[in-house]
């Protein structure tokens, strides 16, 4: 049978233990006055096993429950201080638990009425004022003491609660960017690879050179993708705004739409604005292949007046429904730049992304 709870022991050790050795002048009190009977002894006898489970029963108990074992040790302190001066440790350990009862102001008043009871008791045992003024003392000692004792152990408590909730964030946060990344990477290239597949299948018979030349664009493509999903996973963004833009002419061109695109030469763009405008610009051409049905796309990246623009228009059949995933995860991380997406449909679909130039980068810093 345990005496005290798990984390009690793992926190205070064997300190509990060592904080009985105050009982040892209750014990021993009978020894002091070559008078006693055998009937004071069994007395002492029977309240220290009276004490012994209500000082345990304090470690147990939580909150206000404690009030009952603070109210047990002030109730034994009293029946037996007229004939035994140890009983008055009794307020001492009762003290110790009233920090442990609640918030502070509870604490403070169950001290206080622990000195007022002990003070009506000495006054009608007529206890010395030499004897008792130090037994007050020590009451408001150590009650004050673990009153500030229990503060900091709540303060911990609400510390380590905050750090796991901040962990739980974090976990949450990077598992939803994982899924951005990997919806973003995986969508476009399976997208590009079932058209160059499609195209090979059709160039078979006719044209094997053409054929041999898509197939080993999948094979290419393939590559590419197993290494930009490893790198979504380390945190990492894809080869550059630049990169994508080739990339985006050369899979539209190979799908049959004409592509036009303008972009300036002198743009100003940090790594999370670039890595952002190159996944958007990912996720709306794979948009186009797969729910346009457009023949002609243009492709304009600018910037003016402190703002980097990047339009995206297809002459396609639009669509009115709700954002999809995809469309949910380009603005999220244009939001998080501190810019914003515009969606039009009609005519055909076209996406306007505007970031300032001195946008916010991920870690928090300008």
């Amino acid at each position: 049978m345990r005496l005290l709870p798990k984390n009690i022991k793992a926190e205070l050790g064997w300190a509990p233990f060592l904080w009985l050795v105050w009982l040892s002048y209750f014990v021993f009190d009978p020894a002091v006055h070559q008078s006693s009977s055998m009937g004071r002894w069994l007395a002492t006898l029977a309240g220290t096993c009276i004490f012994l489970p209500l000082y345990f029963l304090g470690f147990w108990l939580e909150g206000k429950q404690k009030l009952w074992s603070i109210a047990g040790l002030a109730l034994l302190g009293t029946a037996f201080m007229r004939w035994n001066g140890g009983a008055c440790g009794f307020f001492i350990y009762a003290a110790a638990f009233a920090g442990f009862c609640g918030d502070t102001k509870l604490a403070i008043r169950i001290l206080l009425a622990l000195e007022a009871a002990f003070g009506v008791a000495a006054w009608a045992f007529h206890l010395r004022p030499g004897f008792w003024i130090w037994i007050v003392f020590l009451i408001a000692a150590v009650g004050a003491m673990d009153i500030q004792y229990a503060k900091r152990i709540r303060a911990n408590a609400r510390l380590r609660m905050a750090h796991e909730e901040i962990e739980h964030l974090a976990k949450t946060a990077e598992r939803e960017r994982i899924a951005r990344d990997l919806h973003d990477v995986l969508g476009h290239t399976l997208s590009v690879i079932i058209l160059k597949s499609e195209l090979a299948s059709k160039l078979a018979d006719k044209n094997m050179p053409r054929a041999i030349q898509e197939i080993r664009d999948v094979e290419r493509i393939s590559r590419e993708a197993l290494a930009e999903v490893r790198s979504a996973l380390k945190g990492y963004r894809a080869a550059g705004l630049n990169a994508e833009i080739a990339q985006a002419r050369a899979t539209l061109e190979t799908a049959g739409i004409k592509v036009q695109v303008s972009s300036s030469s002198q743009l100003e763009l940090n790594a999370a604005q670039e890595g952002v405008l190159a996944l958007v610009m990912r996720e709306a051409v794979t948009n186009i292949l797969r729910h346009s049905r457009a023949t002609e796309c243009s492709l304009w990246l600018a910037q003016a007046n402190g703002c980097c623009t990047l339009e995206i228009a297809d002459n396609g059949c639009g669509s009115t429904e709700v954002e999809g995933e995809g469309l949910k995860g380009m603005r999220q991380r244009v939001e998080m730049l501190g810019g914003n997406l515009q969606r039009k449909t009609s005519p055909g679909t076209t996406l306007i992304v505007t970031v300032p130039r001195t946008a916010i980068q991920p870690n928090g810093t300008k």
